[in-house]
């Protein structure tokens, strides 16, 4: 197998967990956690029929929080539940069968199951590691999905999905409408400068099994995405924390709500008028907590920079421009940006 999955350690004693999964003091969730408070960040609702007000939104949101939730944006839910379903059942398989998904060990790409994604070094030369598995799919464009790392099982992996994919792009569409007007610019700008019809919809199922110590493990440790945007739907399991002037606080679970995260090449392109976010993911004593974000990311070749359109004397470039690719392998590998 050469890689320790944590479903396969999680049915541990009571009580105990590997060395490897204890964060260090100011990281433990049961310390930096503010108890008894729900982080309430903005909720949008995607149909208000009034533009101006639904672009003052998110721009708002998009500055001051990089995180938000939009509702009634018009996925239908039975898509979302057949898209968590087939993610469950794919990590209810016995784990041989998941291996045969593995991401191969000297791969560059992150499609596939995997365990290991950041390089993460604490106390010294111990790795670290978050209390999580994970699956990657390239779900759009059609011309980079590889189906090698596609579920057989369950059968309707596929088809799910792929209709899920399809409501996700009015969504992207009408989102990105929305933030290129947010920053005074046309309503294609953001869209184009992202890679256009290239921009990459890349899902990623994170799978938290139950941890016997959750007060002293993370699921994902604290970090900003590398994507343009991320658009997640979670199941009903709270673990998703934002940090807020500092401190670490859950984010409130809405059913059937679309999860927006700004990531760094947004607020690149934005030169620092949008924000990405910091946020992390706690783990559950009792319950398995699942979620599902898809990453729009432009190809890694691509050029990300901030726009010229918002750069002058006044506002200076606050951002080095270079490919995707390279600011994903200086990110993943902790070289200064």
């Amino acid at each position: 197998m050469g890689v320790e999955r944590v479903e396969v350690i999680a049915p541990k004693p009571e009580g105990t967990i590997p060395d490897e999964f204890i964060r260090s003091e100011n990281e433990q969730p049961g310390i930096t956690t503010v108890h008894g408070k729900v982080l309430e960040v903005p909720t949008i609702d995607f149909s208000d029929p009034d533009e101006q007000k639904l672009i003052r939104q998110i721009a708002e949101a998009s500055s001051n929080w990089g995180m938000y939730q939009i509702v009634n944006h018009d996925i239908p839910s039975e898509a979302i539940r057949n898209l968590q379903a087939v993610g469950n059942e794919f990590f209810e398989l016995p784990q041989e069968e998941k291996e045969a998904y593995a991401k191969p060990l000297d791969s560059d790409s992150m499609e596939g199951y995997g365990t290991k994604l950041f390089k993460e070094f604490s106390d010294g030369n111990v790795t670290k590691k978050g209390w999580v598995d994970h699956m990657f799919n390239k779900i759009w464009p059609p011309s980079v999905i590889n189906y090698q790392f596609w579920p057989k099982n369950p059968p309707s992996y596929r088809e799910a999905n792929e209709e899920y994919a399809k409501h996700m792009h009015k969504v992207v569409e009408k989102l990105f409408r929305l933030l290129s007007l947010g920053l005074g610019l046309e309503g294609q700008e953001l869209k184009k400068a992202s890679g256009g019809d290239d921009l990459i919809y890349l899902l990623k199922i994170n799978y938290y099994p139950p941890c016997p110590r959750p007060d002293l493990a993370l699921g994902v440790v604290a970090h900003t995405d590398m994507s343009i945007v991320t658009i997640l739907v979670p199941n009903d399991v709270q673990g998703l924390q934002a940090s807020r002037d500092g401190r670490w606080y859950d984010v409130r679970y809405i059913p059937n709500a679309l999860v927006i995260h700004i990531g760094d090449q947004m607020e690149v392109m934005s030169n620092g008028k949008y924000k990405s976010v910091l946020h992390r993911t706690t783990v559950n004593k009792d319950k398995t907590r699942i979620s599902w974000p898809v990453f729009l990311e432009p190809p890694a070749d691509h050029v990300i920079g901030p726009l010229p359109q918002l750069v002058n004397q006044e506002n200076p470039p606050k951002y080095k421009t270079k490919t995707y690719g390279e600011y994903v392998y200086c990110k993943l590998n902790k070289i200064p940006q």
